[in-house]
């Protein structure tokens, strides 16, 4: 395949990756009785309804043609009332946990069919979308481990500590756009590593 193909097909599975993380949202938002995804219309895994231009596409195509070390990206964030949940603090942490389980789910699942398939006479480019799988939903997952707004480590762990930590929080959360570019520029490299173990530990293969 050329660089030009790689690089579509790249953006095609991250955008369907990162869409399938936000319906998770919201389908979580709803079990735990907060309906505001569903009213929004975006209980779909249309992508059209979820696409922001910058981060679903040009900073992926960017990335790709960059020879970037971690390719990652972003959709329009599904809404959800924290106030609706049943229970505030929990169902927060499973909100924001669902969209990286499933990006967790999909890298295992694939990584699976990887190794089922070991020795197999199938086509080169079985492996290459089945990797390309397994690669992005594992960078999503573990990027959006990262507890810096508005990313899903945060609410996780804004939502386990202490009310007292409330100032400092808010405050936290201000200067967060700032913290996030500095770590995308000068710290989401040291990800790679993690990345690489677990996409071995998942496929058998080298990455």
């Amino acid at each position: 395949m050329t660089d030009g193909t790689n690089a579509i097909f790249y953006v095609a599975v991250l955008v369907m990756s990162i869409v399938i993380h936000e319906v998770s949202h919201g389908f979580m938002a709803e079990y735990f009785g907060d309906s505001t995804a569903r009213f929004a219309g975006r209980l779909t895994l249309n992508p059209l309804k979820h696409l922001d231009l910058f981060g679903s596409i040009f900073l992926p195509l960017f990335l790709v043609l960059s020879n970037s070390h971690f390719l990652f990206g972003w959709a329009k964030p599904v809404p959800y009332n924290p106030d609706n949940l049943s229970s505030k603090k929990w169902g927060t942490i499973a909100v924001a946990g669902a969209g990286v389980l499933a990006n967790f789910c999909m890298a295992v699942i694939f990584g699976i069919i990887i190794r089922l398939t070991a020795g197999a006479s199938l086509p080169e480019g079985f492996y290459f979308i089945t990797s390309l799988i397994v690669i992005v939903n594992l960078a999503l997952g573990i990027f959006n481990l990262v507890p810096i707004p508005p990313l899903d480590g945060s609410k996780i762990l804004f939502s386990l500590l202490p009310s007292s930590f409330s100032s400092f929080l808010f405050k936290f959360e201000q200067y967060s756009l700032i913290l996030l570019i500095l770590f995308i520029v000068f710290f989401a490299e040291y990800l790679s590593p993690i990345l690489a173990f677990a996409f071995h530990f998942l496929t058998g293969l080298a990455f």
